[in-house]
């Protein structure tokens, strides 16, 4: 269910863009959206006002090209810290979903760069969509979900099913990738999922909502495989769980794995070729 969406708007990229899309979506139409922007410190008081301005120019834009209800949106004007700020206002609203453009930096670069977006996933247990400068927002019709058996997994499936389930010609595509990390890979196949699996489960709950389901199975390394089927299959939106595999006393601290390209979403973040959610469980 998504009721509360956190806008992080920079003034460059998709963000914007990626949003109007999703208000085209039925479930999405009545969702509370905040835009935030934030403006990092500065070394003069001078230059502090001139980025105030500017900020107060990058809202006020973004606001009005997503012209929506005014009775539905609203906006912040921050100073600190953009990653801190993003990951606070979002507690602070208790946002439903954050959105926000990426560079798609690989690895160490996110670091380098102080990539605001990659740290923002790093510390923040809210889904998240990402919509990278490069690539071309499309009307969602196509979601595929990368299905296993985790609860991330579970939980991008119900939220694929909430976008879905009201869109006249909608279509649910889950791939399962088994693992073979010597990168050989095979064709990607259609299949009926075997009864009692997980994409059969899936399957079954999609059809409570009347959402046709595709399954494809490959095998391979689990990131390019994912990537690639979504670019064969021209997919509008790509859900991906992300599980948080920190212990708890240090949720407050980054996921190095993560951080310098280890995982598998990161590579998914990088490299697709539409707009990505990834989506923890809450605890």
């Amino acid at each position: 269910m998504i009721e509360k969406i956190l806008l992080a708007v920079s003034g460059l990229g998709h963000a914007e863009e990626m949003l109007k899309t999703l208000k085209e979506v039925p479930s999405i139409q009545h969702v509370k959206v905040t835009v935030l922007h934030v403006v990092p410190p500065q070394s003069t008081s001078a230059a502090m006002t001139d980025k105030w301005e500017e900020g107060g120019k990058i809202l006020a834009n973004a606001i009005q090209s997503l012209n929506l209800d005014p009775s539905q949106v609203s906006s912040i004007l921050r100073q600190g810290d953009p990653k801190d700020v993003v990951c606070q206002v979002a507690d602070d609203m208790d946002a439903d979903l954050i959105i926000m453009g990426s560079r798609g930096l690989k690895r160490l670069q996110s670091i380098l760069a102080n990539s605001v977006s990659q740290y923002v996933f790093q510390l923040s247990s809210r889904p998240m969509l990402l919509v990278k400068d490069d690539i071309y927002v499309k009307k969602i019709k196509r979601v595929m979900v990368a299905m296993d058996n985790s609860d991330a997994a579970k939980h991008c499936l119900s939220l694929a099913l909430f976008l879905l389930r009201d869109i006249a010609g909608g279509q649910l595509i889950l791939i399962n990738v088994t693992t073979d990390l010597r990168g050989k890979t095979s064709e990607v196949s259609e299949i009926t999922p075997d009864k009692n699996s997980v994409m059969a489960t899936a399957v079954a709950e999609a059809q409570k909502y009347d959402v046709q389901t595709r399954c494809f199975s490959s095998i391979g390394k689990p990131g390019e495989e994912i990537c690639r089927l979504a670019e064969e299959l021209s997919i509008d939106l790509l859900l991906l769980g992300s599980p948080d595999r920190r212990p708890s006393v240090a949720k407050s601290f980054v996921d190095i794995d993560r951080l310098v390209g280890a995982s598998l979403s990161d590579y998914v973040r990088v490299n697709a070729t539409c707009p990505v959610l990834l989506a923890r469980t809450v605890a």
